[in-house]
């Protein structure tokens, strides 16, 4: 993470275009070798950083009350990961503002922040997997993976995200990010990415949760 850190605060400070891979080196007080031992660009150095928010998002949702319905588990892990003041300092999300403000003026750094996205749905629909009922699951041999979020220990015997829950998380992937993008392009205050990852949630409360298509008939 401090090779992470130590490249946001070059991309932020003097510019993506002005720093090479042994600058964030440099700064992170490690050799060019080790970097690159980790990362093949300069972009995927911060990827990291887009994970964290995330990787906390997804655990949040494994660790919501287990009577909450799927849907409320998102709404409550979305307010314990997003409402500012809950365990995120106003400079981090400053610097989390930023960086997703980086990513829309450099398509490297757009595909290093949309290949993140998309290993968190998939750990996101395994988290899901885990709250909903097994109609809604896939099979656990063939559909297991080690996406954000989830740890070789565990992965074979969790249960694992169907295409519907696939679906429903990729659509409350693009619920946050969207909420996430649009105030980070604005000069609003973090209580709005908030707000409006809630009300674009609010689309999964019509989701058929308990039970797959076809299934009752």
């Amino acid at each position: 993470m401090d090779i992470a850190r130590a490249a946001a605060r070059l991309f932020v400070g003097q510019g993506l275009r002005a720093t090479r891979a042994e600058d964030i080196a440099r700064a992170a007080g490690v050799a060019p070798r080790t970097f690159y031992r980790y990362f093949a660009t300069k972009e995927e150095a911060v990827a990291p950083l887009y994970a964290l928010g995330a990787e906390r998002w997804i655990e949040a949702v494994r660790e919501a009350p287990a009577a909450l319905s799927p849907p409320q588990a998102l709404e409550h892990a979305v307010r314990h990961t997003l409402a500012p003041g809950a365990g995120v300092s106003a400079a981090s999300w400053e610097a989390a503002r930023a960086l997703i403000r980086l990513a829309e003026t450099s398509p490297a750094l757009r595909k290093v922040w949309a290949d993140v996205c998309h290993r968190s749905e998939r750990a996101l629909g395994d988290a899901l997997a885990e709250r909903a009922p097994s109609g809604l699951r896939g099979d656990a041999d063939a559909g297991a993976t080690t996406g954000v979020g989830a740890s070789a220990d565990n992965v074979a015997e969790a249960p694992v995200a169907g295409p519907r829950l696939r679906f429903a998380a990729a659509t409350a992937g693009a619920a946050v990010r969207v909420a996430v993008e649009h105030w980070a392009a604005s000069a609003d205050d973090p209580a709005r990415a908030l707000d409006l990852a809630l009300a674009n949630l609010e689309v999964l409360r019509r989701f058929t949760w308990d039970e797959a298509p076809g299934e009752g008939e």
